[in-house]
């Protein structure tokens, strides 16, 4: 490297140096991330797999033939990316109003974005023939090509008609839309990509009158808990909206992919994915107070600390009935909180009026009017404080309740993304208290990230991390896969030297993340060799125990907002 040139985050210096000389970018730098110039010479071999004459090579896998015909290559494309996440603290305490510490990961989902013409569109011989049947001439298509289908069980290709997003009276419903993808399991995961343009419709008020053409590639992995799916709405619209010269600002951006989740899929995640994939920054960690999604700082990873994820294979739903359920349960015990303040109020204020007038009592009150009355109109019960929580609240909820005789006694729970189910019994009391206290070991975690490097230092946030943990599992959202992980962890932070008193282990601390259930578990240790060597010897020790040997995150990188987007053009020479 010459003296006074700069490495960026994946340590590459140039473009040349990644060999991308298909494509002209007329936007935009590919910051060197090796992900990027893979995706871009993957979009170029595309027109070399179409006007191929081997017919068996061009069929060899169906996704890549209908990606080879799905964009004009003359015209411009545009490309974004966005990373997964790594849920360092905060989890599912974020729909609640905590404050969430994440790490945006090196693994991205890349989303190219074609628009054109009705007229101009090469259309998939199908979608083609749907529109002569109507006779009505061409009509905008949304075609989605996503590679790795065949990893995950889905149909690699879908289409529609943008007409289908509209009836008579503008567009769908978002319960209709999700209706509309859920007829087809195989096609379900469209929903996050087309999912994406009527949402941009709705909120924005967009217009769609050219067809769209999306090739999805995703380095995220699904099901292991580090936001695959953010991943994809955030590239996704952040493609469709530099291709339509939509300047739209990444915390909205990601608040408009939060809807295409929890309204169109019909999962009901909090928004700390899509902040993360939209507004990360590479090896820093996004503090937001998810109210709704305010980003207070981009917090420094000391450079002695390091985090690392670890796949237990145990696959996580955000949209599973367990996940669901403790939100019910956690928004329940927000509605009983409320309620119960209000029902203390009027006597509060009474014996604060005695008080004003000299009468004097032997006996201590807890209930203050003041405190009572924002306990009454609790917006997030992650602004309960823990102490009020325990003086007050603890002793009178339930562990568990019925669906039915909370709604007889409370009327609603007030989650605009969730039901309740009268015949379902949820637990109340743990899924509560979690989030009050998550709450306040994420403000203590960030606090120590920037104390003195010391082990002690390193211990207590280890400590943190396995409190967490244990409170996923009461919630009942733990597994035997990310335990067994986690105690492999205190079993090599507690190894103790040969012969000697003295500790050898420089990992201090692991837990659960996102929306547990399985996925991924996070760890934290000292940032030194030995610590890469015990991340491996867990990995293998756990592929002895299990047959499954886990996929380790380690790594980051920028999320959409700083990557930004690519407008690119195939090469004239790189055709002939």
């Amino acid at each position: 490297m010459m003296p006074g040139e700069e490495r960026n985050e994946c340590g590459v210096t140039s473009t040349k140096e990644l060999g991308v000389e298909e494509f002209d970018i007329l936007h935009g730098d590919i910051r060197g991330f090796p992900d990027t110039a893979a995706f871009l010479k993957n979009l170029a071999s595309l027109d070399i797999d179409f006007n191929s004459k081997d017919k068996a090579e061009r069929r060899r896998v169906r996704e890549r033939v209908a990606a080879a015909g799905l964009f004009n290559w003359e015209d411009v494309i545009f490309v974004a990316r966005a990373p997964g996440r790594l849920d360092v603290m905060g989890g599912i305490a974020d729909y609640s109003g905590s404050l969430v510490l994440q790490m945006p990961i090196r693994e991205a989902c890349h989303v190219a974005v074609q628009r054109s013409h009705p007229s101009k569109q090469r259309l998939w011989k199908h979608a083609l023939a749907r529109q002569h049947a109507r006779g009505e001439g061409f009509r905008p298509v949304v075609q989605i090509v996503s590679f790795g289908s065949e990893l995950n069980n889905r149909a690699p290709t879908f289409d529609m008609d943008l007409a289908d997003f509209l009836d008579a009276n503008g567009p769908i419903t978002y319960e209709k839309a999700r209706k509309y993808f859920a007829q087809d399991p195989s096609q379900k995961w469209a929903a996050y990509v087309a999912g994406t343009i009527l949402v941009l419709i709705c909120e924005l008020g967009v217009q769609f009158n050219d067809s769209i053409s999306i090739l999805v590639s995703s380095g995220v992995p699904d099901g292991k808990s580090v936001s695959s799916s953010a991943a994809l709405e955030v590239a996704t619209m952040s493609a469709i909206a530099a291709a339509h010269g939509l300047n739209i600002p990444p915390r909205e951006l990601a608040l408009l992919c939060q809807k295409v989740e929890n309204h169109i899929v019909g999962a009901p995640c909090g928004v700390m994915d899509q902040m993360t994939a939209a507004c990360g920054e590479a090896n820093k960690l996004l503090a937001m107070v998810c109210q709704p999604a305010e980003v207070r700082e981009h917090v420094n990873i000391p450079s002695h600390i390091r985090f690392w994820g670890i796949d237990s294979g145990i696959r996580h739903s955000v949209g599973g009935a367990d996940y669901g359920s403790v939100r019910v349960g956690t928004f329940m015990g927000r509605q009983i909180i409320k309620s119960t303040a209000s029902s203390l109020l009027p006597q509060a204020a009474e014996t604060s009026q005695e008080d004003s007038n000299g009468v004097i009592r032997d006996e201590l009150d807890e209930h203050d009017p003041a405190l009572l009355e924002k306990e009454a109109t609790l917006d997030y019960l992650c602004n309960l404080q823990p102490h009020r929580y325990e003086a007050i609240y603890s002793k009178i909820l339930p562990e568990e309740i019925s669906g039915q005789t909370f709604l007889d006694m409370y009327g609603d729970h007030n989650d605009p993304v969730t039901a309740i189910n009268p015949k379902h019994t949820y637990a109340l009391k743990a899924p509560t208290t979690h989030p009050i206290y998550e709450n306040f070991h994420v403000n203590a975690f960030a606090v120590l990230l920037t104390a003195a490097s010391t082990d002690e230092q390193l211990s207590a946030l280890g400590e943190i991390l396995y409190q967490s943990h244990y409170s996923y599992s009461r919630c009942g959202l733990g597994s035997d896969g990310t335990d067994r992980l986690v105690t492999l962890v205190q079993q090599l932070q507690h190894r103790k030297k040969n012969g000697s008193d003295e500790r050898r282990g420089t990992l201090f601390g692991a837990k659960i993340t996102g929306g547990g259930s399985g996925g991924t578990v996070c760890v934290l240790g000292r940032n030194c060799i030995q610590s890469s060597e015990e991340i491996i010897e867990i990995q293998q020790r756990y592929k002895a125990a299990t047959g499954h040997l886990p996929f380790i995150f380690e790594g980051s990188s920028p999320g959409a907002g700083k990557f930004g987007y690519l407008k690119i053009q195939r090469r004239v020479h790189a055709r002939s």
